[in-house]
């Protein structure tokens, strides 16, 4: 039961009710305010950290110790939402993630060097925690509200996450801009601030059992660890270019920070328009989802391989090819990500494990801790690539990567489908089989005879 108001699985009607309605706007103030202040660093953090003495290698440190963090955050929580509570969970982390926010500004009135990075570093990590318990807590809520359209209310939220991509590159550069260091992280985490009471006041309560189940009985079925990998690819990508990206716009096509936070909505803004879409194609025509994942998965490989581009191609890094390539990208990982979140509870569900809030905990928490883990390797690994090689060379690994993850797909799928085919046509023959030791020997014909005479 789900606030007191009846069992949360239900025939969808054709009107929403009140409390999915209020559901629906706390996670998207969530996802909104959440990704605003993530976003910001991209166009100006690096830069900043590069005149304090900062090497690449450790500016995508700085990034991935964020994901490293979420990554173990979501593990936990996820696994405890049902003691902890789920509403518990998003107010406490959105309020500890607000603060952290707040403080990473001030952190340019340090010395530079090894007190900066240690601070960062601090600061990175306490604000993961709380993002996780957050971002975590709410996918489990809205799977567990919407049962039967995850992937369509997954859409429409990643609308807000879209937005918060869009609006934070060029709000964090302008204020950066105008009023300096401090004030993009002031604004941003007081506007993530904002979301603790609105969701203190909107959000029910959520009621379950603890489940016995756990993350290593979740992760022994092949399936759910090739959507992890697709996720994993997924939110490497997207994390590389945060690290790098706004480096290497600067240096090769010699654009202002503003400007960055600009290119930056090449990304964001057709994957926010394209969620919706993706998701209510997801819910209505289940069947076609994984082929949503590879199909997307083959076109960010390729998208990636352009985004340097590789110097193979022998072409010059240009203003327009770059724009065309971020939008491709945001299309191709929107129609990637998009399916993944209901597949894994579908897939979870079809393996024995319960419909209830601790399973959804269970989802969530790996599916955010997988994307941490993404995120971690993207920028760690994509800027010591790009410091020791070029960025050229460290995009067409990202691209290689989701190559590989729609590769294992086609043949998982391809076996599935071969051993689907199979089974049928063994029924078929048992069937046949069984009609036919239960027909008589002798025909209707050869029965009267023998009885005549």
């Amino acid at each position: 039961h789900v606030g007191g108001q009846g069992s949360a699985r239900e025939t969808p009607g054709p009107k929403m009710t009140r409390q999915q309605i209020l559901t629906l706007i706390a996670m998207a103030s969530i996802n909104f305010s959440s990704m605003i202040c993530y976003s910001i660093l991209g166009p100006f953090f690096p830069n900043e950290a590069k005149k304090k003495g900062v090497s690449q290698a450790m500016i995508g440190l700085i990034f991935g110790i964020y994901a490293l963090c979420t990554l173990v955050g979501s593990l936990v929580l996820g696994k405890y939402i049902v003691q902890i509570g789920a509403k518990f969970m998003i107010v406490a982390g959105l309020f500890v993630s607000s603060g952290c926010t707040v403080l990473f500004g001030f952190l340019d009135q340090v010395s530079d060097g090894t007190v900066f990075v240690v601070l960062c570093f601090i600061t990175r990590c306490i604000n993961a925690v709380g993002f996780s318990a957050a971002v975590t807590s709410s996918f489990a809520v809205s799977a567990k509200v919407f049962p039967d359209n995850i992937a369509t209310v997954l859409g429409f939220l990643e609308i807000f996450t879209g937005l918060g991509l869009i609006l934070g590159p060029p709000l964090g550069g302008w204020l950066y801009q105008s009023f300096g260091y401090e004030i993009p992280f002031v604004v941003t985490g007081c506007l993530l601030f904002a979301a603790v009471p609105l969701n203190m006041w909107i959000l029910p309560s959520f009621d379950a059992v603890p489940s016995q189940d756990s993350f290593f009985r979740l992760c022994t079925r092949i399936k759910i660890l090739l959507i992890c990998f697709v996720v994993f690819t997924v939110s490497s990508g997207i994390g590389f270019m945060d690290a790098t990206l706004s480096i290497f716009a600067i240096e090769k096509l010699n654009l202002s920070a503003g400007r960055v936070g600009l290119l930056m909505i090449g990304l964001s803004l057709p994957y926010g328009a394209a969620s919706p879409v993706f998701g209510i194609i997801s819910d209505k025509y289940p069947s076609i989802r994984k082929w949503m994942m590879v199909i997307g998965g083959m076109a960010t490989a390729v998208s990636f391989c352009f985004l340097g581009p590789l110097p193979v191609f022998h072409m010059r890094s240009q203003l327009w090819l770059t724009v065309l390539v971020l939008v491709v990208v945001g299309f191709s990982v929107c129609m990637t990500c998009i399916p993944t979140f209901a597949e894994m509870i579908d897939c979870a569900h079809e393996n024995g494990f319960e419909e209830g809030l601790s399973t959804l905990g269970l989802v969530s928490g790996l599916f955010s801790a997988v994307w941490s883990a993404g995120m971690f390797f993207g920028p760690t690994i994509g800027g010591y690539i790009t410091q020791v090689l070029s960025f050229e060379w460290s995009a067409g690994v990202q691209g290689a990567l989701a190559f590989l993850a729609a590769l294992f797909q086609v043949i998982y799928f391809t076996i599935e489908e071969m051993q689907k085919n199979k089974l049928q046509k063994t029924s078929k023959t048992e069937t046949t089989l069984s009609q036919g030791e239960k027909s008589p020997l002798l025909s209707e014909t050869e029965a009267i005879a023998v009885d005549i005479s």
